[in-house]
């Protein structure tokens, strides 16, 4: 994870009009620069994520990872599973996310079976699955869509497969919000970035990346039918969740 990374420079500069966020080629080549510095607990969620993923896989089942985009969890899950074969199906929407994640597989010696898909994550069937990793996706896709995507998640597991979400999030209580952004800020200020580079991002991110609360992700979740749910990991306004559904 991170080899050869490119500084993130996306947002250095003043722009006279900030454009919406995209994953595009630019964004691609800085990707890792650009996680490590922005998203707290980064490398410890991935190799985390990747170790529940392997705990709990069915033999003969497939590993989703809906909003793949180049590749960490699954060149994690890799070095993880060794020798052990695996199926591991991989999904994005973004092009340059997928050639980027074909050249890193190309230098690897692949145990299992991995396929990528370029494509909308609620466009895609989910079969046969015992675990279902969600990071830092759901919050791209507009509100009304991720019911259906959850539903549909719930519907392709197996007995006892596993749901393993990490989203940036909000607090109910609004003061509290502002209290855990002034942190989030300072994480980032922390990590090299200017307050330009900090405000422009955001705009840019304003109405593409949509958060929601811990309660309203729990209540989508048990809603469509699982029935243990609990959150593994939290830092202030980013948390991994993790949801069964239940066995037999």
């Amino acid at each position: 994870m991170g080899e050869n990374m490119d500084k993130d420079n996306v947002f250095k500069k003043k722009m006279k009009e900030v454009p919406p966020f995209t994953f595009n080629e630019e964004v691609t080549r800085v990707f890792d620069d650009m996680l490590n510095r922005s998203v707290p607990l980064y490398r410890q969620g991935i190799k985390m994520t990747a170790k529940l993923a392997r705990t709990l896989y069915q033999e003969g089942t497939c590993v989703y990872d809906l909003g793949c985009s180049h590749g960490n969890l699954g060149i994690t899950l890799l070095d993880i599973f060794e020798d052990i074969p695996f199926k591991m199906i991989g999904i994005d929407s973004s092009e340059p996310m997928i050639d980027k994640y074909l050249q890193r597989l190309k230098q690897r010696q692949i145990p299992g079976d991995v396929q990528l898909f370029c494509d909308r994550i609620e466009n895609i069937g989910i079969d046969n699955a015992s675990v279902v990793v969600i990071n830092l996706t759901l919050q791209f896709l507009e509100p009304s869509v991720r019911d259906r995507v959850i539903t549909r998640v719930f519907e392709g597991l197996n007995p006892g497969g596993v749901l393993l979400l990490t989203e940036k999030i909000v607090h109910q209580d609004l003061g509290y919000t502002d209290f855990q952004n002034e942190f989030y800020q300072s994480f980032k200020l922390e990590n090299g970035y200017s307050r330009l580079e900090i405000s422009q991002k955001r705009d840019a991110l304003e109405k593409v990346l949509i958060p929601e609360t811990v309660e309203a992700h729990e209540k989508r979740i048990r809603n469509a039918g699982f029935v243990f749910f609990d959150i593994w990991l939290k830092w202030f306004n980013f948390a991994s969740m993790i949801a069964f559904k239940q066995d037999g």
